[in-house]
């Protein structure tokens, strides 16, 4: 469909407002926040004048003749043109690559790059799920007690919420650690550091701290494989999402073993 925006009017109005319909869908039923908003700004360049006049006629102002382009703009246009379809090669060659790379540029010049909020959509969800124990020794009958975040899945009988176009950033971020742990970085043992510290302003970032402003003596995090309930499960359990332990992220740890670690 978006080829069809470099087509003759008015075949790209319409592949632009097809586009604009499609991007409204995702904001009603995703949410991406920002990104569906700025694809929508993009998209309105597609649009004519003439089929925004007849939405909003008094947005468009009357048009005069113009004269035509000197001939060295002309010449600039078409010498862009062609260096934008040369440097597009290695950028489409890796969009059809069946290991493409998303965010990255193939020239010195950082000109014709990828980018892309992730390249490829998984069938199965999995999600981080951060825990905290006052207990000073970890064993198994530990009581582990569960953050909560203002977004992201966690408690299995909460709804999902609506939130774009603001964006949490750091439930942003925590979806994206199950899909490759190299996306968790550095921040997120910070992130852990900072809960074990009981840093105020970290806590204002989640929806509840089980344990009230006190410090947790060990966090862990681990890796629940979640799916939405059907809908008679639904009705029967109260439960909107039926969720798994599907393994360890980060054993429990000690603020004074994590630093120590991250030290080192």
């Amino acid at each position: 469909m978006r080829f069809g925006l470099f087509l003759p009017q008015p075949f790209a109005s319409l592949a632009a407002l097809l586009m604009i319909a499609t991007q409204l869908y995702l904001v009603l039923t995703g949410n991406y926040a920002w990104l569906n908003w700025l694809t929508i700004v993009a998209l309105v360049a597609g649009v004519s004048d003439s089929a925004i006049a007849l939405v909003l006629p008094g947005l468009v102002p009357a048009t005069a003749s113009l004269p035509a382009p000197p001939t060295w703009f002309a010449a600039a246009t078409i010498c862009l043109a062609i260096i934008v379809g040369v440097l597009s090669y290695w950028p489409v060659r890796n969009l059809l690559s069946p290991h493409q790379q998303m965010n990255r540029s193939f020239n010195a010049w950082h000109l014709v790059n990828t980018y892309g909020a992730f390249g490829s959509v998984t069938r199965r969800r999995y999600e981080v799920i951060v825990e905290g124990t006052e207990a000073t020794q970890v064993g198994p009958a530990t009581e582990w007690r569960e953050y909560e975040f203002k977004a992201k899945p966690g408690d299995p009988r909460r709804m999902p919420p609506q939130v774009a176009p603001y964006h949490l950033r750091l439930d942003w971020l925590m979806w994206f650690i199950p899909i490759s742990p190299g996306y968790a970085g550095d921040w997120f043992v910070r992130f852990l550091a900072r809960l074990l510290e009981a840093d105020r302003p970290t806590l204002r970032l989640l929806r509840r701290d089980p344990f009230g402003g006190r410090r947790p003596a060990h966090v862990r995090a681990r890796l629940f494989e979640y799916r939405f309930t059907g809908f008679a499960e639904w009705r029967a359990t109260g439960a909107w999402w039926q969720r798994e332990p599907a393994g360890e992220l980060v054993p429990p740890v000690s603020l004074d073993r994590l630093t120590h670690a991250t030290a080192r």
